[in-house]
C-alpha cells in the first residue's frame, strides 16, 4: 500500500486518537454504572444503572470499537511502521480485535440479557457486569503504554526487510565526492570560495622561479 501523505497522515491520527479517547471513557463510564448497580441497595438505582449500560452498549460501543480498529490498521499499513513490522504494532492490533469480539459479541449479550432480568424480577450476581469492563480497561491502558514507549523492537519480518532499507541508504547519491572504483578520488580540490584550487598554477610559478636563479 502506498504511504499516506502527511495531510492524510495527521487526519488519520487524530481520528484514531479520538476514537480510541472514546472507547477508554465509555468504558469507564460502563465500569462505573456496574459498580453503582453492584453497590447500591436500590433496586430502581440499580435498575437505571443497567438500563444505561444498554445505552451506551447500543449506540456506542460497536461504532467506536470499529474505527478505533479502521484506523489504527489504515495507520499501520500506510506509514513505515507497518502491521506486522515492530511487536508493539502487531500485538496492539491482536489486542484490539479481541477487545472489539468479547465486549460487542459476549459483553452487549450479557448486558441484554442482564436489563432483561432485572425488568422481569430475576436474581442477578451483582458484579457480573463489573469484570468484563475492569478487563477491557486494563487492555486499553496496556495498549496505550506500548503506543507511547513501542517497545521490543522488530519482528521476524520486519527484521528481515531492514538490511534492505539499510543498503538502499548506503549507496552514495550523485556529487556527493566518492571516490571512483578504481581506487582514488579524482575529484578537484575546492577553495574556500567554492573554486578549483590552483596547485597547479603555484607549482609552474615555482618550477620557473628555481630556473631562473639556477641561471643566474
Amino acid at each position: 500500500m502506498p504511504q499516506l501523505s502527511r495531510r492524510a497522515r495527521r487526519g488519520t491520527l487524530a481520528l484514531h486518537v479520538c476514537s480510541s479517547a472514546g472507547w477508554l471513557g465509555m468504558t469507564l463510564c460502563l465500569l462505573a454504572l456496574g459498580l453503582t448497580a453492584a453497590l447500591t441497595g436500590s433496586g430502581p438505582a440499580a435498575e437505571a444503572s443497567y438500563r444505561s449500560m444498554k445505552v451506551f452498549a447500543d449506540w456506542l460501543l460497536a461504532p467506536l470499537a470499529l474505527l478505533t480498529l479502521a484506523s489504527g490498521v489504515l495507520l499501520s499499513v500506510g506509514t513505515r511502521w507497518g502491521l506486522a513490522r515492530y511487536w508493539w504494532v502487531w500485538i496492539k492490533f491482536w489486542l484490539t480485535l479481541a477487545a472489539i469480539l468479547a465486549s460487542v459479541l459476549l459483553f452487549r449479550t450479557r448486558i441484554d440479557s442482564t436489563v432483561a432480568d432485572v425488568a422481569a424480577g430475576r436474581p442477578i450476581l451483582p458484579y457480573e457486569l463489573v469484570i468484563p469492563p475492569l478487563v477491557s480497561l486494563s487492555a486499553y491502558t496496556f495498549m496505550t503504554v506500548i503506543s507511547v514507549l513501542k517497545p521490543w523492537g522488530r519482528t521476524k519480518r520486519g527484521r528481515r526487510s531492514a538490511p534492505v532499507s539499510r543498503r538502499r541508504s548506503a549507496v552514495p547519491g550523485p556529487q556527493t565526492g566518492a571516490p571512483e572504483p578504481g581506487g582514488q578520488d579524482r575529484s578537484p580540490a575546492v577553495g574556500r570560495r567554492g573554486r578549483p584550487a590552483a596547485s597547479g598554477r603555484r607549482g609552474r610559478s615555482a618550477a620557473s622561479a628555481s630556473g631562473r636563479q639556477a641561471v643566474g
